[in-house]
């Protein structure tokens, strides 16, 4: 029987983070963090494949990850996301042309003549710019979006906002549904407490950004109307919506569109680094489960609105009805 605390094993294959990026490695060794307390915590001597033994080191169990399909995926998609950051920054910055005395163009002079500030105003301009600094020095999160969730955002977008379209509410698969559905699939591979408490720690914290920002964020104008004549129902408690809410009624549509706003969402809390590293970690293992069952939970589908509704959510009168007449809810 393996001692209490100890999850990873002597010459085990792992993934193990290197800031942000998982990479396959393998355990050299493995000791307590405090030598004379055996209770400490385990802490591994990894190598990294493919690297010098130089870069042999020290991590504690929060670094690795085992050695599954599942998390070679995510270490996959992690590594793409990251190559293309930094593919696109190192191509901004190629793109910003270097000062050569008195060799700017007019436009461009006269753009950073018009954006000086005034003289005397040092304190205020100092202020600005300590600003910004603080804006861009917020930890950010980027979460792993596979390529079949980005489509299906933009098909998602060119329904709803072109065609004049909702998706069909109440959705087979509610947002309770999905993550609870996932948190079952998911608690078995937990292999301590810890890891399962901060699972369900965050699927509490994407049920919460959700029903605060159904109504304020994730929807288009085009939706409000069906969400006002829904939010009725669930609060009188009509036809069987009593006890109802937007998590037992919206699905996998509107919650991905909450991941694709969650960047920014996160970036006004005050989290640290590392937090923000774990919950970037556990949004994108869930956005590649999605991903792979996005056939089962994206299956309702957009309907044509009613020329009342089209009356009510536009705001235009409809001449000609023609075929817009799907109940919506």
């Amino acid at each position: 029987m393996a001692p209490a605390g100890l999850n990873y094993s002597r010459d085990e294959r792992v993934l193990c983070f290197h800031h942000e990026v998982l990479y396959e490695a393998k355990i050299m060794d493995l000791k307590h963090s405090v030598p004379d307390d055996r209770k400490s915590p385990y802490e591994y001597l990894v190598h990294y494949k493919g690297w010098k033994n130089t870069w042999d080191d020290w991590v504690p169990q929060e670094r690795l990850r085992k050695f599954t399909d599942e998390n070679r995926e995510l270490a996959a998609q992690i590594r793409r996301e990251v190559t293309a950051q930094n593919w696109a920054k190192n191509n901004a910055n190629a793109k910003i042309p270097k000062r050569r005395g008195g060799s700017d163009s007019g436009r461009g002079s006269e753009e950073r003549q018009s954006s000086v500030p005034a003289k005397g105003n040092k304190r205020g301009r100092d202020n600005e710019i300590e600003k910004e600094d603080q804006f861009h020095s917020r930890p950010s999160i980027r979460i792993m979006l596979p390529d079949n969730l980005k489509a299906l955002l933009v098909d998602d977008w060119e329904n709803v906002t072109k065609n004049q379209q909702v998706v069909a509410l109440p959705a087979p698969h509610s947002v309770n549904g999905i993550l609870q559905t996932y948190s079952d699939e998911e608690k078995p591979k937990r292999i301590n407490t810890a890891e399962k408490d901060v699972l369900q720690e965050v699927i509490s914290g994407i049920k919460e950004y959700f029903d605060k920002s159904l109504d304020k964020i994730l929807l288009y104008k085009f939706e409000r109307e069906q969400y006002r004549l829904l939010r009725q129902k669930w609060e009188t408690g009509a036809e069987n919506y009593a006890d109802k809410g937007p998590l037992d009624i919206y699905g996998a549509h509107h919650l991905l569109r909450l991941f694709a706003v969650l960047p920014e969402l996160i970036a006004q809390t005050n989290m640290d680094q590392q937090s923000i590293n774990h919950l970037r970690e556990e949004l994108s293992k869930f956005s590649i489960w999605l991903s792979r069952h996005s056939e089962q939970f994206f299956s309702n589908k957009y309907i044509n609105a009613t020329a009342e509704y089209m009356e009510k959510a536009t705001g235009v009168p409809i001449q000609n009805p023609g075929t817009a007449t799907s109940r919506l809810v």
